[in-house]
């Protein structure tokens, strides 16, 4: 166990229920527990800037601080958002969506695992999608002892080929059942390497190859691209943000703007989307 010191915008709350990633929960009041392939962390913050975590330094650094994009300052691009916005018509809401969504980041995710999920979460809310991805960890991953007992991990290419029709359809998955198969017959022929594409320059291109893969599109590429390959021009275009399209940005699809950070943009409209009304109206 080791305290971490993190000056940077980091709020664990938001990073777990930021629509990212599906794995991430609150084992107990201010604790929350992370996975990543075989790592397990438990973070809880213990005063400003600082984390109590359940791993050693040498952990930490090597896996953790690149999880969760700690090499990047988030702060300074927030403040180009908001010199950005000012004396646009869109000002007030994106003012108040970069207050509300602070302490958000990007995770740098292993990409079987977010393309597996994101295949998963079409037509799904995000506790469905969470329930899926844990019975398909619990029925074929492999266990990870952790400090609070066994953890599945996210299972393998392999592990997860030796799903049936039976398994899936227990899992709730319907049509994207399918989906998954194809995934996983076109990773295992190499039609689409994930390793491979680490090493594509080409955004475009990038996407393309993932939509080799049946049910697949345009926003699941772009999710896949964001989460697991960190392309933060891509920008997935779910309800949320169109709506902040429609009603916000007064149709305009605003986050091509801001090219290189774009994607960090959508997400921080999307968390504030999604969960500032519930706070307004309480």
């Amino acid at each position: 166990m080791a305290t971490v010191a993190i000056e940077d915008d980091f709020d664990l709350q938001k990073i777990a229920d930021s629509g990212q990633c599906f794995r991430p929960k609150e084992v107990e009041p201010g604790v929350f527990r992370f996975i990543t392939l075989n790592n397990v962390v438990y973070i809880k913050k213990v005063e400003e800037g600082y984390y109590d975590v359940s791993c050693g330094v040498g952990e930490w650094d090597t896996v953790w601080t690149t999880y969760f994009d700690l090499h990047t300052e988030y702060a300074p691009i927030r403040e180009e958002f908001y010199q950005s916005a000012a004396g646009k018509p869109y000002e007030e809401f994106l003012t108040t969506a970069l207050e509300f969504s602070k302490g958000i980041r990007i995770l740098r995710q292993d990409p079987f695992e977010t393309l597996i999920s994101f295949i998963i979460s079409q037509r799904k809310n995000i506790p469905a999608i969470r329930s899926a991805v844990e019975q398909i960890c619990e029925k074929f991953g492999k266990p990870i002892i952790t400090t609070h007992g066994e953890v599945p991990a996210f299972p393998k290419v392999d592990e997860l080929s030796e799903a049936s029709a039976y398994d899936l359809s227990k899992m709730s998955l319907g049509y994207r059942s399918a989906y998954v198969w194809d995934a996983l017959a076109k990773i295992r022929n190499m039609d689409v390497s994930l390793e491979d594409l680490y090493n594509e320059e080409n955004d475009e291109t990038l996407l393309e190859s993932l939509k080799k893969i049946n049910g697949v599109g345009d926003k699941v590429s772009a999710c896949v691209a964001l989460y697991a390959y960190h392309r933060l021009e891509c920008v997935p275009v779910d309800v949320w943000i169109m709506r902040a399209i429609l009603e916000d940005f007064a149709g305009e699809n605003v986050f091509s703007k801001f090219r290189e950070h774009a994607g960090l943009l959508q997400q921080y409209v999307f968390y504030y989307k999604r969960n500032g009304r519930k706070v307004q109206t309480v």
